[in-house]
């Protein structure tokens, strides 16, 4: 599904050179649960950005389902890229990022604003339904809980049928039985429908609800 060779980003702060991620070769496949684990500074959410195709890489190349992303001199243009992301990708983040002046709903639907597919409403409607939020569908973010604005986040994620979902510390604004409610839903996403997921985290108990775990350390990656 995802394949790096020698994936390598790096940051220049004055004269030092800072090798974020450090010749990084893996392949991940279709289905699989992957989570990323390290220390802050280790280059995982670096890591995990690159293969999401939301920053370039300096140097290495990568490859989503055989299609050259970059590497070996090319790079796919900027019309080509923000496609792969709006197709191909679900992102989710620490912070929820959810617009304040908008319902839930209007929040999840929000992705395919621009290119309005038939049906949308219902999609919307059923993936709050999954999530348990159908209830909250037109209440606006300061009215729901951290863990509600979490899973309006997912289904966000969700909205346009990702292949990959990419998860960045998705439980790390939440408290331990909140965070444990959206690993849950995670891992059943995984197993249910096949879903392909990569998740960064710091907390040890989520990660480990991937099918494999790998450790950043100093921009380098290690199969635990």
């Amino acid at each position: 599904m995802l394949e790096a060779r020698d994936l390598t980003r790096v940051y220049r702060r004055g004269s030092e050179e800072i090798r974020a991620v450090d010749g990084v070769s893996l392949a991940i496949r279709r289905g699989e649960f992957v989570s990323f684990m390290g220390p802050s500074g280790s280059g995982k959410t670096t890591l995990v950005n690159l293969l999401g195709c939301l920053d370039n890489p300096s140097a290495g190349e990568l490859d989503l389902a055989g299609r050259g992303i970059f590497g070996g001199g090319k790079k796919l243009d900027e019309r080509a890229l923000t496609r792969v992301r709006r197709e191909v990708f679900g992102y989710i983040f620490q912070n929820f990022y959810l617009i304040p002046t908008l319902t839930v709903r209007e929040n999840v639907a929000l992705p395919l604003a621009f290119y309005r597919k038939p049906g949308v409403e219902a999609e919307v409607e059923r993936l709050l339904a999954m999530l348990g939020m159908e209830h909250r569908m037109d209440h606006l973010p300061v009215q729901i809980s951290g863990g509600e604005m979490q899973r309006v986040a997912i289904a966000r994620a969700l909205v346009n049928r990702p292949e990959i979902l990419l998860a960045d510390e998705p439980t790390g604004n939440l408290d331990t039985k909140r965070a444990g409610e959206i690993g849950d839903i995670l891992q059943d996403l995984n197993r249910n429908t096949g879903l392909t997921i990569v998740m960064v985290s710091h907390n040890p108990d989520l990660a480990r609800l991937g099918g494999r775990l790998v450790e950043m350390r100093d921009g380098k990656a290690h199969e635990i």
